[in-house]
């Protein structure tokens, strides 16, 4: 007898054994049968199996064969919208101040301004680019006149906070204190000192972060054009412009910056992303941000998104542009999402929306075409502006609900609109919502690195 390793023990393989019982088979009739049956179906049983392992692997090849064909052709259709010239048409020529949310990182130019079809309600679907009109060439390329024609009154921005009592727990803040009587009479488009954003506290107190080095501030403050992004806290990749499909014009006549925190700069360094002897990486400006003035980073990420206009004060836009949502276009709908997935404390996004309800906030009404708006819900992370006196209260406006309420600034964009729109309707703002599909053309949303859950925020 033979021995066989099984668990570590040699044991003593049973082969002879089955070797006598045939060898006793062989000596009878009915042996020899049973004998020449069992080779017989040893033999049908590896043609069977030979055959089915066949069959199984054309049919694997023709899925991946089918399945790639479709990536291919999807492939096509997307290459279609991200390869075209860069200089969109639009009349009168224009150029403009984009800002991007920290999801989309691949400006390309100028947007069409238009109205927004709504989409019909149903199970959730694929979105997909639409066409947008560019321009071959820059020549011609003038300054835009429509904005100059926009209200003009004077904004001033309140710098410092004096201590408001002689509490020893006064802090301050980097949105500032502002009162509620202070917050209803800041909505009149006219002469006016408000809050928005980088109030300093009395002598003595630190800084209420957002700080910025003077090489850099200098840097912007001659920008004429600017497109901006962010990322705060790691929590995204670094997607850079697609060089190819910017034109050298705009290459030289566009700031490209991208703001990030110590934290960020250094898990990009890490993974070879690592400003230049410029201070670029690629296209990008590196800006670095000291002293965040907030835990949130969403929150912290509205700064540069709505703050514009204090970051970049001689850049240039007529008026102010954003894309509808691809799904949703009631605030309503908005809420029950953010609450379904958790995107913040629920009782604030509730003393939030019963706020608004109470002051007026409608619901959309796709059938009345004559709405002021044609979603009350923006996909907010591709905004155009002008740095009108309108323009730049909507985004102090939009900015101080943010501050008081939760960062989930989808929630307090109608609101914001409508009640600066109810409480001026002598001096129009110009604001344009642009259909989504136009957006995807022009940008590339990208996932999070992650973020976690923010039900606790408070």
């Amino acid at each position: 007898m033979a021995l066989y390793r099984t668990n570590g023990e040699l044991l003593t393989e049973r082969r002879g054994i089955i070797d006598a019982v045939f060898s006793s088979f062989g000596k009878s009739d009915h042996g020899s049968r049973a004998l020449r049956r069992s080779r017989r179906f040893g033999r049908i049983t590896k043609h069977k199996l030979s055959r089915w392992i066949f069959l199984l692997t054309a049919l694997i090849s023709i899925l991946l064969t089918l399945y790639g064909l479709k990536m291919f052709f999807q492939a096509k259709m997307e290459s279609k919208f991200s390869t075209v010239p860069i200089i969109l048409q639009e009349e009168p020529n224009q150029l403009g101040n984009i800002v991007l949310s920290d999801d989309a990182k691949t400006p390309k130019e100028n947007i069409v301004v238009s109205d927004v079809g709504m989409m019909s309600k149903g199970k959730r679907r694929k979105h997909f680019p639409c066409e947008v009109g560019f321009l071959e060439s820059v020549d011609g390329l003038v300054e835009p006149k429509s904005y100059m024609n926009s209200t003009w009154f004077s904004l001033e921005y309140v710098d410092h906070e004096e201590r408001t009592s002689k509490n020893d727990l006064f802090e301050p803040r980097f949105g500032g204190h502002q009162t509620q009587e202070e917050r209803e009479n800041s909505f009149y488009a006219k002469n006016q000192t408000l809050h928005c954003g980088f109030v300093k506290g009395p002598p003595g107190h630190p800084s209420t972060g957002f700080d910025i080095n003077d090489k850099d501030k200098a840097y912007m403050y001659k920008c004429k054009v600017a497109v901006s992004s962010c990322i705060f806290g790691s929590s995204d990749f670094l997607r850079r412009p697609t060089s190819r499909l910017i034109s050298q014009y705009s290459k030289d006549n566009v700031c490209f910056v991208m703001f990030l925190d110590d934290q960020t700069l250094s898990k990009l360094s890490s993974e070879g992303n690592r400003p230049d002897e410029r201070g670029h990486i690629g296209l990008w400006k590196i800006v670095v941000v000291k002293n965040l003035p907030f835990e949130d980073m969403r929150r912290t990420g509205k700064v540069p998104k709505f703050l514009s206009h204090r970051l970049f004060p001689n850049s240039r836009k007529a008026e102010y542009a954003i894309s509808n949502h691809y799904d949703r276009h009631n605030v309503w709908e908005e809420v029950l999402q953010n609450k379904r997935l958790n995107k913040y404390n629920h009782t604030a996004i509730d003393e939030q929306f019963n706020f608004y309800q109470s002051d007026g906030l409608p619901k959309v009404d796709p059938s009345k075409p004559n709405d002021p708006l044609p979603s009350y819900v923006p996909e907010g992370s591709f905004i155009i502006r002008a740095h009108t006196p309108l323009s730049n209260l909507f985004s102090c406006l939009w900015f101080n609900e943010v501050d008081r309420f939760t960062s989930r600034d989808q929630l307090s964009f109608a609101y914001t609109y409508l009640k600066l729109r109810r409480m001026n309707p002598e001096r129009p703002f110009q604001l344009y919502m642009f259909k989504d599909c136009e957006r995807r053309a022009l940008v590339k949303l990208f996932r999070h690195r992650s973020l976690p859950s923010l039900v606790d925020t408070a």
